[in-house]
């Protein structure tokens, strides 16, 4: 079936609708019926087909090209975000309301108004929404979003000096969890493995897939092994330090606690018990937060 990818914000999620009968190149905008009613969209993905009972989607229609009247619409409807921010934090101000607006965004068509924000606990915001209604005259929905969607909609440079990955490209957010930082062989101090939002960086999962085949062919710190070397000798020994990226094995050779260990290759190895990665309580106690 055809397909037209249609994408709603910077570096959105990629929504698949039908054409319709209609041809989208990429860059131009649509109107499209959407389970939120009319909005228009940018088109990221042109007329292609798709297996989309694969895909398992169910496939609304685009409504039309957008026209210069819709274009100028919506930067119509930018202009009044703006305004409703402002009298969004002022109601917020009024009110005492420990929340932080972080985005407004009005719909298409004008039936609605959505206030995103971010509180640390359970906010009382129906106050709010009437004094609002009865500004704007229309629907409002407030909606509490996480720090990581926060940071998608602001945006910022991360500790690599580029602008924070999820406003740039990453249309979801992957699951990055503890025990990959734990195998990269990363310091597990959360200053370094956490971004800007105070979660694990994202960045964590881009490198897991090549870490995963590393670890299926290496030997773990505390393997239990033998070594045939050519230039070490033969001998068996407990692997104390390993670098997945070189290959590199430091190991202490039995029977020899007070001798440093020796540096052999993975390639020179044959396991004879394979040790294990593992967090401890303590460190998942301390670092749980960081995968929320």
């Amino acid at each position: 079936m055809e397909v037209i990818g249609v994408r709603f914000r910077e570096a959105g999620k990629t929504y698949y609708f039908s054409p319709n009968g209609l041809t989208a190149d990429e860059g131009q905008h649509v109107i499209v019926d959407t389970v939120r009613g009319i909005e228009c969209g940018e088109v990221v993905v042109a007329n292609k087909e798709a297996d989309v009972q694969a895909m398992g989607i169910t496939l609304k229609n685009i409504v039309r090209i957008a026209t210069d009247n819709d274009l100028k619409s919506i930067e119509a409807n930018k202009q009044r975000a703006k305004y409703a921010a402002k009298i969004c934090e002022e109601k917020i101000a009024s009110h005492g309301l420990k929340m932080a607006l972080v985005d407004v965004e009005c719909a298409f068509d004008n039936s609605k108004i959505l206030f995103y924000f971010t509180a640390e606990s359970r906010v009382d915001f129906r106050e709010l929404v009437k004094d609002l209604a009865s500004v704007f005259k229309t629907r409002i929905e407030l909606r509490q979003i996480g720090v990581r969607d926060e940071a998608k909609i602001i945006g910022g440079l991360g500790i690599c000096g580029r602008q924070f990955c999820c406003k740039v490209f990453l249309g979801d957010f992957n699951p990055v969890s503890i025990k990959m930082a734990k195998e990269q062989g990363l310091s597990l101090n959360p200053m370094k493995i956490s971004g800007t939002c105070g979660r694990l960086m994202c960045c964590l999962k881009y490198e897991q897939d090549v870490y995963d085949e590393l670890l299926s062919i290496t030997p773990k710190t505390g393997a239990y092994i033998s070594v045939k070397s050519a230039t070490v000798g033969n001998f068996n020994g407990t692997v104390e330090d390993v670098n997945l990226l070189t290959g590199k094995l430091k190991v202490r050779k039995e029977g020899e606690e007070a001798t440093p260990p020796v540096i052999v290759h993975k390639d020179e190895v044959t396991i004879i018990k394979d040790g294990k990665i593992a967090l401890s309580k303590e460190e998942m106690r301390s670092l749980r937060s960081l995968e929320r």
